[in-house]
């Protein structure tokens, strides 16, 4: 038996929606009376583990060692509980192997309480199922959040892509009601939030009698003191013309789309079960860019898949030359126990993928660069998210995701027009634009 904590620390690795789950299971537990502290001094520290890159399982164990090595120092053994997609992959393994007090995964996680309540009392703390009730309408109200606040509206995956492992950790394709969706984003707003992101593994496969993700944000758009709409990670099979035209119509829709292709060539995009080609792919970018010709595109990309050839690569390049990413995502294929191309055969060599990564980066840079370098001179709203590192300087966002810092006598949370005035690779410098005047 342990003593019930009075303290808490989550502390979340990996995409959007782990650091959205993160902050609701740090509300479960200020709900429960508990008080945050940093993980090295707390009494229950929740691991919000990632499981998409490589060797994320042994990485978990590795950081719990350490915890318990520095705790240990000052003579205290917290709680520790894993969460998340690699709780739900390992399951009993992590108590069995790590002797973890509490084993929760990213659909169970509203149980998080109980959970810790039973580990305090010495009982088993192990929740991996995957439950058709969602958790959403068990956690508590938003109190207090950030300018730009995240909101989950869709979990889980059906695409079955070969190298992934979301299906079999968020489950199948769920979306939440639309009516919870709505009132949480109302809650936000009246929390704080200026700017809110909805984010799914599939965000734009959201849906609810015959109304889809462009329907929810022509209803979000209605919500007073909401600024700006934002929507992550889609998938270009559920770019439907309503959520294109959707990038036309409502100002508060940003002018920014992550919209991942991940290889240029079609026969990996087929040996990675994509459903789509690249002639698809760039034609989808080619409506989207008709009624918004100033968005932003993102994508995330994968060198290495196994079979991949040098001439599968230099089609990505090619996609890369033809598109000209704004921001974009890079990495070695890495392959995830149980998916089926994990046991491909043809497997790429580690130094190839280096030196394919390395050139498909400098030409994501180069474009990345260039983009920014084409928005200056440009006035546009900059949404103040955090103070900078110079006395009088905050940084905030543009509409195209860009990171602008200036020099400010403005509150965090304010909009302010700015004039974008230099250009680096992963950041602008502005001015406000009555000063620049």
């Amino acid at each position: 038996m342990k003593p019930a904590p009075k303290t808490y620390a989550v502390k979340s690795f990996g995409c959007q929606m782990n650091v959205y789950d993160g902050d609701r299971m740090a509300e479960l537990m200020a709900a429960q009376g508990l008080t945050q502290a940093e993980p090295g001094e707390a009494d229950l520290v929740v691991l919000n583990t990632c499981h998409i890159r490589e060797k994320a399982t042994e990485k978990v164990y590795s950081d719990i060692g350490r915890l318990r090595k520095d705790a240990a120092k000052q003579g205290r053994a917290p709680m520790i509980a894993v969460a998340g997609c690699v709780a739900q992959a390992e399951g009993a393994e992590i108590v069995r192997r790590a002797k973890v007090d509490v084993v929760v995964g990213p659909q169970a996680y509203h149980n998080l309480p109980q959970l810790v309540a039973r580990a305090a009392s010495g009982e088993a703390a192990l929740d991996t199922d995957m439950p058709i009730d969602m958790k959403f309408g068990h956690l508590p109200a938003r109190r207090r959040v950030p300018p730009s606040a995240f909101l989950t509206v869709q979990e889980g995956c059906d695409k079955f892509c070969t190298y992934c492992v979301v299906p079999y950790t968020r489950g199948a394709e769920v979306s939440r009601g639309w009516s919870q969706i709505v009132d949480e984003a109302k809650a936000l707003v009246d929390a704080g939030a200026r700017e809110i992101t909805l984010l799914g593994q599939n965000v734009n496969a959201w849906e609810e009698s015959g109304k889809g993700l462009h329907d929810l944000i022509a209803e979000l758009d209605k919500i007073e003191g909401l600024a700006r709409i934002r929507y992550t990670t889609s998938h270009p099979n559920d770019m439907t013309q309503g959520l294109i035209d959707a990038h036309g119509r409502i100002e508060k829709l940003m002018p920014f789309l992550h919209l991942p292709v991940q290889a240029g060539s079609d026969r990996i995009l087929k040996a990675m079960n994509r459903s789509h080609s690249r002639d698809s792919y760039l034609r989808l970018l080619e409506r989207i860019r008709a009624v918004r010709p100033d968005i932003a595109l993102s994508g995330d990309f994968i060198v290495g898949f196994p079979g991949e050839t040098e001439a599968d690569f230099a089609e990505t390049l090619s996609l890369v030359d033809a598109v000209g990413y704004a921001q974009a995502y890079s990495f070695k294929y890495s392959p995830r126990p149980g998916t089926p191309a994990a046991t491909m055969g043809d497997q790429v060599a580690e130094d190839v993928m280096d030196d394919r990564l390395q050139r498909l980066q400098a030409a994501l840079n180069r474009d990345q660069t260039a983009f920014n370098a084409a928005t200056v001179g440009r006035t546009c709203q900059v949404l103040l998210e955090r103070k900078g590192k110079l006395p009088g300087q905050l940084i905030g966002k543009s509409p195209w995701l860009q990171s602008v810092h200036l020099i400010s006598d403005a509150a965090i949370g304010d909009l302010v027009e700015v004039k974008l005035a230099e250009a680096g690779a992963n950041s602008m410098a502005g001015v406000l634009a009555q000063a620049e005047a």
